[in-house]
């Protein structure tokens, strides 16, 4: 190699080195305007104070999670109220979670790390879009596919990893890069019913309880003169206590899996009516029935009634306990009222409920009686 082309070959190498350092610092800022920095916060700029409305969307459902006067409301369930310390757990882990890695990765490639826009093909992540009162957008996010690692209770070489412990996110103005965090947030899903408040009614203190079809007479009535008494059977036969117990139990602890905004358009036939009477002067009416797909039910409730407002003195009350009874009694009338207001405002609504939770409920009169011990 002469001097000449030797001088030719070391100033291609200075442009080449050029042009790549320059591609360097150019990659280097848009790296550093992502604020996809390893350690830096994924979301550095959202304030919790500042959302009014979280929207979440993956390939199958759509959740819009709206902030009203009084808490969080599910929009897609008719309004119903949203598991505010659900939302909340969620927001605040966001907005302390940071970030672990940080790669450049292709749009066309997003799909195979689940991180495709939702309704566009295979391979779709999980939106999250934050907006403010007025409706701006404040921060929108896709999560992705979940990081796994080996379970640490299968201490076995060829154990395959299956123990979440991280996700890959496409952050905010992301320019072909995908940042992973060391949280799966698997709560963070876009199926409404998993944002709904899960408190349900809660008859207590049954007095009386009657079941039957709607529309006719009830096929069994219990009864009890005490709260803590003896509950019988109106009518023939002898009555298994066990069988008592759980349907009145039931109505103290029921459950639901999700809400039906519009419950007459899911039409319900042969349902059945179970009808209590509280010591508190409250009546539940409580309406089943079996929905056409599936294995669920349908339920209803409506409350109606007032409870006391004064206090019956106890016999024998000592004249030096009376304001200690009057002031306990102020406090439990306050939280009966307030669980009053809450379950009258179901009636609006329809119920899920898995068919286990209404079993005890739908007993027939033969069910409910006990059987007669075998003759000697």
């Amino acid at each position: 190699m002469n001097r000449k082309q030797f001088l030719i070959l070391f100033v291609v190498l200075v442009v080449l080195g050029g042009a790549g350092l320059a591609l360097f610092w150019q990659e280097l800022a848009q790296y550093r305007e992502s604020g996809a920095k390893i350690g830096a916060k994924l979301l550095p700029d959202l304030k919790i104070a500042d959302v009014a409305q979280i929207r979440l969307q993956d390939g199958k459902h759509e959740t819009t999670l709206a902030r009203k006067e009084k808490g969080w409301a599910v929009q897609e369930r008719g309004g119903y109220p949203a598991d505010f310390n659900a939302i909340s757990d969620l927001m605040v882990k966001l907005i302390e979670l940071k970030i672990t890695q940080s790669e450049q990765v292709a749009a066309k490639l997003y799909p195979r790390l689940e991180l495709g826009e939702p309704g566009k093909g295979e391979g779709a992540g999980t939106v999250m879009e934050f907006k403010d009162a007025s409706g701006a957008s404040l921060a929108r996010i896709t999560l992705g596919k979940k990081v796994l690692k080996k379970d640490p209770m299968n201490p076995l070489p060829g154990a395959r990893d299956g123990v979440p412990a991280g996700r890959y996110v496409l952050p905010p103005a992301a320019k072909d890069r995908v940042v992973a965090v060391s949280d799966p947030l698997n709560a963070a899903e876009a199926d409404p019913a998993k944002w709904l408040k899960k408190g349900f009614f809660k008859a207590e203190r049954v007095r009386t309880l009657a079941v039957g079809p709607e529309g006719r007479a009830p096929e069994w009535k219990i009864t009890r003169s005490e709260e803590w008494g003896q509950w019988r059977l109106a009518g023939a036969g002898a009555l298994d206590a066990s069988a008592a117990v759980a349907a009145v139990n039931k109505l103290a602890a029921m459950s639901f899996v999700d809400v039906l905004p519009d419950p007459e358009q899911d039409p319900v036939h042969n349902a059945t009516v179970a009808m209590a009477e509280t010591f508190d002067k409250l009546t539940y009416k409580i309406r089943i029935a079996k929905r056409k797909a599936g294995d669920d039910y349908q339920v209803r409730v409506t409350v109606s009634g007032e409870p006391p407002r004064k206090r019956v003195p106890e016999k024998g009350e000592k004249p030096e306990d009376k304001e200690r009874l009057d002031k306990d009694f102020a406090q439990t009338l306050k939280a009966l009222e307030e669980r009053i207001e809450a379950e009258k405002a179901l009636a609006k609504w329809g119920f899920v409920v898995a068919g286990s939770e209404v079993e005890p409920l739908r007993k027939t009169r033969g069910e409910m009686t006990a059987a007669k011990p075998p003759k000697k």
